[in-house]
């Protein structure tokens, strides 16, 4: 799911990749809306409350809605800065940091993080964290597959499968209808569960409160593990596969040195 890079990824990687990770985007998204009453997954309308308040002459709330861009800019360089770092020592195990991050953030807020608003201290932290932790997978997940995936906003995703949807009827390539088809499928399943964990979520936040923020930790950890242990299979079945050449290979030349002494008997 977060392994494969580059040509190595395949449609499954990535549909694994989208329906887990808008999912937990989706939870995130409805929690922080109840819980601070704002949006906690993108930054395209902090931009417009942010030039709302400067023409309300209301600087104090607009320097919070820039801060907020701030915040998942930040996460989309940490996470990309960790990635790189982590990559040149194992490029398999890339993802492991940023992930790790995204979980503890998450787990943090759930643990210490209290219903409120942006009027208060406490809020506008809340909000801080949770579109740091955004920023953190949006950039992870736009690199891992090279752009085909987006799992914190729908925006584009309308936007790009409004398109394709048209391009069905112009199309008609068997190659290039095959493709089309895929893609639209591909975005219908990040749409799908965006909105499936945004139901979840909300449902959950009548017993959770913030709370409900571990349940996004808990898929995330569930992820990294699924990870690890298929990558840990393919390590023994590589090492296996070893064993038995070097075995077959010490049968054969065995075979050979018997075959050389009986056609040359002393």
């Amino acid at each position: 799911m977060f392994r494969h890079q580059g040509k190595n990824r395949t449609f499954i990687h990535n549909l694994r990749l989208a329906t887990l990770l808008s999912f937990v985007a989706g939870i995130v998204n409805v929690t922080g809306v109840l819980a601070i009453k704002t949006l906690t997954t993108n930054v395209t309308g902090h931009f417009a409350y942010f030039a709302e308040e400067v023409m309300k002459h209301n600087y104090t709330a607009a320097i919070t809605f820039f801060v907020f861009t701030i915040f998942f800019l930040g996460g989309s360089f940490t996470s990309n800065f960790l990635a790189e770092l982590v990559s040149k020592k194992s490029q398999e195990l890339s993802h492991v940091l940023p992930i790790s991050l995204e979980i503890t953030i998450l787990v943090c807020v759930g643990v210490f993080g209290v219903q409120s608003d942006l009027n208060t201290s406490e809020g506008r932290i809340i909000a801080f964290a949770m579109l740091f932790a955004m920023g953190i997978q949006n950039s992870l997940v736009t690199k891992i597959s090279q752009s085909t995936v987006r799992t914190t906003h729908l925006t584009g995703l309308f936007t790009d499968l409004g398109i394709e949807l048209s391009q069905l009827f112009f199309y008609k390539k068997p190659e290039e209808n095959k493709k089309l088809k895929t893609s639209i499928y591909l975005r219908l399943s990040i749409i799908t569960f965006f909105f499936v964990g945004c139901f979840s979520g909300g449902f959950l936040y009548g017993y959770l409160e913030v709370k409900t923020l571990f349940i996004a930790g808990f898929f995330l950890l569930l992820a990294l593990l699924y990870d690890y242990l298929r990558l840990q299979f393919h390590v023994i079945k590589r090492r296996n596969f070893r064993y038995r050449n070097r075995k077959s290979v010490a049968k054969v030349n065995n075979r050979s040195q018997s075959n050389s002494r009986n056609k040359n008997p002393e």
